[in-house]
């Protein structure tokens, strides 16, 4: 240890390192760079802290966060709050699970790829698909690549897309389509949800598929079977983007006609970390089982008759030829969906149909006595999960400032990316929240908006 910190290498293998070089010194390293334009004075950097000043240090720099343990959150918009088991992280935490976190080679253990298995066989039951990837990097990625395989198979580059998608995943998937020369092209919503007759519109011969978000941004249930069977009609693909907790409750995507469907797997068994890491859900019917970007792992046997798995396919350039590739993702996030495989066999059937009963039930229950309040109107009348927008009498800043004082986080302001809808925001409320607090908050609410 020196004062600049840990440095593993000792004299001696620095001594056989420039011996091997054939230099006297490390500053030889650098010689090629003029003088002129070398650093001549030592890093402005203060000098190297013990364990036990490093961990005040850091634990003070932890304590600027607003952190969920010290608010009271009703914030949603795509990163949930919901309880986690202590037997995921007992489990993820183990260190054959741990140290292959994100893993990519056919040569990974047996064990990592039987959980892999189950975890593709839960999310494509959830779903109601055919066939799921060994997970993507996010939500708004698992997304993007949707677009790129709906365009892919039907070989038409026009893309539908509902204005009541997180606009977060629109701007990704906008990313993607910008360089592979796919137009994005967005049907607007009424009452909180697709426009039916825009849509149908809009739809021809070049579109490759209609994108949409169930339940929506807005928290709305959309018209899924009605959507899909417009999209197929013009030989398009339906693809969804859901909420894995919300088909605790509501029928699968794959059972109203979704050819693709993707998801933010955070709220299964995954903290909302300020953001991550999270993990990208996807699945689709077989006919597109070929199309899917990433890694599929398979079950077979082997010479003795044993049950054993595999990475059946990897449609990467890394393993195919460039232009047969259908993504160029060359990783997942294993540990993370090894957590939603961890807590969707701790909950089991019964238990994801309590958690989204649970969910259903406290939304409404706020959603009703907010909308008692003078001043304040539930901004769409179509039916909703477990978020709903609400329009405020004064600026939603101004009101979320307020109540932020008081230890509440009030939700998402959607002045920021619909100022068409006004002060509006958006309100989310999962198992964890009491009726007390949701009490406290509309007493708060009522005070701040007198």
């Amino acid at each position: 240890m020196n004062q600049f910190g840990y440095i593993p290498h000792t004299e001696a293998d620095r001594k056989a390192m420039l011996e091997a070089l054939g230099i006297e010194n490390t500053e030889a390293l650098f010689g090629d760079i003029p003088a002129d334009i070398r650093l001549q004075n030592p890093l402005p950097i203060e000098r190297a802290m013990s364990e036990l000043e490093l961990s005040r240090h850091l634990q003070k720099l932890a304590d600027k966060n607003m952190h969920l343990d010290r608010v009271v959150s009703f914030l949603g918009a795509g990163a949930y709050e919901h309880y986690q088991p202590s037997v995921v992280d007992a489990i993820v935490s183990r260190s054959e699970f741990y140290t292959s976190y994100t893993p990519y080679q056919p040569e990974m253990s047996q064990g990592l790829l039987q959980a892999t298995f189950e975890y593709q066989t839960m999310v494509a039951e959830l779903t109601g698909m055919d066939v799921a990837n060994a997970s993507m990097y996010d939500g708004p990625t698992a997304f993007a690549e949707a677009g790129l395989v709906a365009s892919a198979h039907t070989r038409r580059n026009r893309i539908l897309v509902a204005d009541s998608v997180h606009p977060e995943y629109c701007a990704v998937l906008e990313t993607y389509a910008s360089g592979q020369g796919i137009e994005v092209v967005y049907v607007p919503q009424r009452d909180g949800r697709v426009d039916l007759q825009s849509l149908t519109d809009q739809l021809d011969d070049t579109v490759a598929g209609v994108m949409i978000q169930y339940p929506n941004f807005f928290g709305v249930i959309e018209d899924v079977r009605e959507i899909a069977t417009l999209a197929h009609e013009a030989g398009a693909l339906c693809t969804v983007n859901t909420y894995p907790v919300a088909l605790g409750l509501l029928e699968a995507p794959g059972n109203l006609g979704a050819d693709i469907v993707v998801a933010e797997g955070q709220s299964l068994g995954n903290s909302i970390s300020y953001g991550g890491p999270y993990l990208g859900v996807m699945a689709v019917k077989q006919p597109l089982m070929r199309k899917l970007p990433g890694r599929i792992v398979g079950q077979t046997t082997d010479a003795q008759g044993r049950r054993g798995f595999v990475l059946t396919l990897q449609a990467r350039e890394q393993h195919i030829r460039r232009e047969k590739a259908t993504s160029n993702i060359c990783s997942n996030q294993s540990l993370c969906a090894i957590a939603a495989t961890v807590f969707l066999s701790y909950m089991g059937k019964e238990g994801m149909r309590e958690l989204a009963v649970q969910n259903y039930h406290k939304a409404h229950y706020l959603a009703q006595r907010l909308a008692d309040l003078n001043g304040i109107e539930l901004v769409f009348q179509s039916p909703f999960f477990n978020e709903f927008s609400i329009r405020l009498p004064k600026p939603v800043a101004e009101i979320q400032n307020d109540l932020l004082s008081k230890g509440f986080l009030f939700g998402y302001d959607l002045s920021q990316t619909h100022p068409q809808l006004g002060d509006v925001v958006l309100l989310n409320v999962t198992e964890v929240r009491t009726r007390a607090e949701m009490d406290e908050l509309v007493q708060a609410v009522r005070e701040v908006i007198a």
